[in-house]
């Protein structure tokens, strides 16, 4: 018998079946989809991931002892990066011009580790949701790429959307993970 999750899963996936894939032409082949009809709509996003490590990794991030310089200001500008250059890594998106863009590192000592949070801001006709995502994915990355030499181990996991406000579909909020079953 499936479990509630996979059920739900499933049933969030059924939602989908019928319609047409905008990513593809009558022949199969991929397309960026046209959104030059689309109004101007402000948005945004904002995504969510962690890097796990040992406490006294942890602790030499915080006391500027990376080997590489200062790990959390390097991965906060890797993230911001990143999301202006979000359709140069994700094919089909589009590029966009964003407004703002913040990426947060905050250390859990609970994890331990680091808790990352990007929002991505724009006026435009399509979201900004893979700008945010794409930020927190490179914020992981860099701060596991200057922080290697003190630990191999470590683990980025949980990125996530976390919300989204702006157009046709609605707003989005993302369940409280606390709360929610993990996949």
């Amino acid at each position: 018998m499936p479990s509630d999750s996979s059920s739900s899963r499933a049933s969030r996936t059924e939602s989908f079946v019928g319609q047409a894939l905008t990513h593809l032409d009558a022949s199969g082949r991929a397309q960026m989809v046209e959104v030059g009809h689309k109004p101007m709509v402000a948005r945004l996003a904002t995504a969510q991931g962690q890097v796990r490590m040992s406490e006294t990794t942890l602790q030499a991030i915080l006391a500027g002892q990376g080997p590489k310089g200062n790990v959390v200001e390097t991965a906060r500008l890797a993230g911001i990066m990143a999301a202006k250059r979000t359709a140069d890594l994700i094919p089909l998106c589009h590029p966009l011009p964003l407004s703002s863009v913040t990426v947060d590192l905050n250390p859990d000592p609970h994890l331990p580790g680091f808790l990352i949070t990007a929002t991505v801001k724009t006026n435009a006709q399509t979201g900004v949701e893979m700008e945010a995502l794409t930020a927190v994915s490179v914020a992981a990355l860099t701060l596991y790429d200057m922080a290697k030499a003190l630990e191999k181990t470590m683990v980025i996991e949980h990125i996530r959307l976390l919300r989204k406000y702006g157009g046709k579909s609605g707003p989005f909020e993302a369940e409280d993970r606390d709360n929610a079953e993990k996949c």
